[in-house]
């Protein structure tokens, strides 16, 4: 007897190769294989007579074969099986190649469902390899069919007919959502959205299906929230004072003057750290518009009222980038900061040893500790926690996040994600959709828009020439190298190329730097150390610099193979210049002269704004593709839209009214228990 729980090996005609070739795309039981949703469909429900047919139109027949024989094509490799298939209205012939099992299935006034594009052959209509299926089993054809994600060696008729096979269950599929908010919100029951999703036999009810899924989807991670927001709700945050006076002196000691952005910022984030109830904060800010300064200011606060700071860096290239920035932009204020990664351990600039280090963290002595997953993955003790800085969150998992508050005693302390990748404000609310958001949209005062130009394959001397130009001139430039084959997941290959090509043949004169994600952290260091000091005029890189390198002297960005990038990603590039006010450029390198990717690049062009860059990166690729989401273990999206903000209004509206009924979800046990399956770690930030 089948169940939901029963595994696909023991479903009839199931092989173990079958099996294992299904496992690859992680389908292991029933249940799997009811929620592996179509990404699309073909309509074959149109059913056409013979004698309407025309060129170049998909459609499905229904007829008879009149005539059906097998044969080699002469001095071709190929086996041709040909049919005459008729109906009242007329004939067509329809022909399969190198299918010579067809002879098995079909015969002589068989009738047949056939569906596919209608071709020309020397002015006589025919089928080409048309999709086929007797009348009697109406799965295939004659429909509207589902089209599944698959692997190789498991066909579109395969997962259909074990779809099929296992569609009954579906009576007694137990719909985890209340009846109150499927009747509010005109839901579909879940066992017949699932249904339909699969066996739509019209649009109306593949849309209605979609609703329903899309619905879910948003509703859980809307849940996840809400129910996020009353657990923060229970605990008691350490208070933190504004320190006016010495803030003031922090502020006035700064070589600029802080943007209006900054300054909001600031205030919001200090405002929420004076309360005892966790702050929750998002610090949005595009690529040099200087989150780090009020993150200090933030931190400086915590220092001065005998409470840590931690903040937490993806890459030790920007843990060692905050280490010194906020060393320098402190100096004042005789704190002790400090240094910890995995390869290095530093505190006031003076290296230590690992274990000193971790002393004198567990017992207070450290005020501001900044470090990358090494604070989490090693037994690292901490004295007084007030506040927690994760910059650019969307790299670090949810499970990581939660292991270092889990570190913390007692109070709870404050948490800030502060993130330089521009996120479109109805994407921000789904995704954060539990933080408060403080945006610094404005750049500092005297710097200059930076001017982008796409550079084709003929143009590269003369781009070559600009560039030595501006480097005579005083510059620095960056040169950014993609992948170029998917073994080297780093892309060392590439940049050990170009960085040879360039040293070799196209700027001897100049002296160049190399820089990728393979070499030892002190190598690393003193590279950037010698392009900051203008002991290199060229670095040649992977992707490693898109966060962390502050060079204000360099004023040339070249991107090579900028097609293979995102936008985003691109813009993340392109801020590594432009810090000072000496104009800079970017130039994007492609051979790729495709309108399609011409236009992507064109956005670059005209935007220099993250945000705007963002939306319209959005609506060309969509939200999980741009931000990973959909990998990110997080949110895991199968037919629904970050940025369908009705529906996302909805479900937190839904979410709401559930928590407030039942915190813990006790009231709705199938509620809970799904949510549960779905790994929906509670975290606090």
């Amino acid at each position: 007897m089948l169940t939901l729980e029963t595994k696909l090996a023991d479903l009839p005609k199931v092989g173990k190769s079958t099996v294992n070739k299904l496992k690859k795309i992680g389908l292991i039981s029933v249940n799997d294989l009811i929620w592996h949703l179509p990404y699309r469909y073909e309509d074959f429900s149109n059913i056409k007579p013979i004698g309407d047919l025309k060129i170049n139109e998909i459609a499905t027949i229904k007829g008879k074969i009149e005539l059906i024989t097998s044969r080699r094509a002469r001095h071709r490799r190929l086996h041709l099986t040909e049919c005459l298939i008729s109906d009242d209205t007329g004939s067509i012939k329809t022909i399969w190649f190198n299918q010579p099992y067809l002879n098995k299935y079909l015969n002589r006034g068989d009738e047949l469902y056939i569906s596919g594009k209608i071709d020309d052959d020397f002015h006589t209509l025919q089928f080409t390899n048309p999709l086929w299926e007797k009348t009697e089993q109406h799965l295939h054809t004659g429909r509207i069919i589902p089209i599944y994600s698959s692997t190789q060696g498991i066909s579109q008729k395969q997962l259909r007919q074990m779809i099929k096979i296992i569609t009954p269950l579906l009576k007694n599929y137990e719909d985890y959502l209340p009846n109150a908010i499927i009747n509010k919100y005109n839901l579909l029951p879940l066992n017949q959205a699932l249904e339909k999703i699969h066996w739509p036999k019209n649009k109306n009810e593949f849309l209605l299906a979609r609703k329903r899924l899309q619905f879910d989807e948003l509703f859980f991670i809307s849940l996840n929230q809400a129910k996020n927001n009353y657990e923060l709700k229970k605990h008691i945050a350490p208070i933190i004072p504004f320190n006016k006076e010495k803030t003031l002196v922090l502020v006035k000691s700064l070589p600029f003057t802080l943007t209006v952005d900054q300054k909001k910022a600031a205030w919001e984030i200090l405002k929420n750290i004076e309360k005892n109830t966790p702050m929750n904060r998002l610090l949005q800010g595009d690529v040099g518009s200087g989150k780090t300064v009020v993150a200090a200011i933030a931190c400086l606060n915590c220092a001065l009222n005998n409470l840590q700071s931690i903040i937490l860096a993806p890459t030790e290239i920007l843990a060692l980038q905050h280490y010194q920035t906020f060393l320098n932009t402190l100096k004042k204020f005789n704190l002790n900061i400090c240094l910890y990664t995995r390869s290095q351990q530093k505190l006031n600039n003076e290296t230590v040893k690992r274990n000193d280090l971790k002393k004198m963290i567990a017992t207070g002595k450290i005020n501001i500790i900044i470090g990358t997953h090494a604070l989490l993955q090693e037994k690292v003790d901490y004295a007084n926690i007030g506040l927690i800085i994760v910059d650019e969150q969307h790299r670090f998992g949810v499970a990581q996040r939660k292991k270092l508050k889990d570190k913390t005693k007692n109070l709870i302390p404050h948490f800030l994600s502060m993130t330089a990748t521009p996120i479109p404000r109805t994407l921000a609310l789904t995704i954060y959709g539990d933080l408060d958001i403080s945006i610094i949209r404005d750049k500092p005062l005297g710097r200059k828009k930076i001017i982008t130009k796409i550079v084709a394959e003929q143009n590269r001397q003369r781009a070559y020439q600009f560039i030595a130009d501006k480097i005579n001139s005083g510059g620095q430039a960056f040169v950014i190298c993609p992948l170029i084959e998917e073994s080297d997941k780093l892309g060392v290959k590439a940049a050990t190329q170009e960085f040879e090509k360039l040293s070799t043949k196209i700027f001897p004169q100049f002296k160049i730097g190399l820089l990728h994600g393979k070499m030892k952290s002190a190598v690393k260091e003193k590279t950037i150390n010698d392009f900051k000091n203008k002991k290199l005029d060229i670095l040649v890189s992977t992707s490693v610099i898109e966060v962390g390198v502050d060079i204000p002297n360099a004023n040339l960005m070249i991107i090579e193979g900028a097609d293979r990038f995102g936008l985003a990603q691109l813009h993340q590039f392109r801020g590594r210049i432009g810090r000072s006010n000496i104009q800079s450029y970017c130039l994007l390198f492609t051979d790729n002269q495709s309108k399609k990717v011409l236009h992507r690049l064109q956005a670059m062009v005209l935007y220099d704004d993250g945000i705007k860059l963002a939306e319209y990166d959005l609506k060309i690729r969509g939200s999980g593709e741009m931000y990973g989401i959909r990998q990110s273990g997080f949110i895991n999206l199968k037919i629904a839209d970050l940025t369908d903000i009705e529906t996302i209004k909805k479900t937190r509206q839904a979410a709401a009214t559930i928590i407030s009924q039942s915190p813990n979800l006790d009231l709705f046990p199938l509620l809970k228990k799904e949510f549960t399956s779905k790994n929906q770690i509670i975290h606090l930030e």
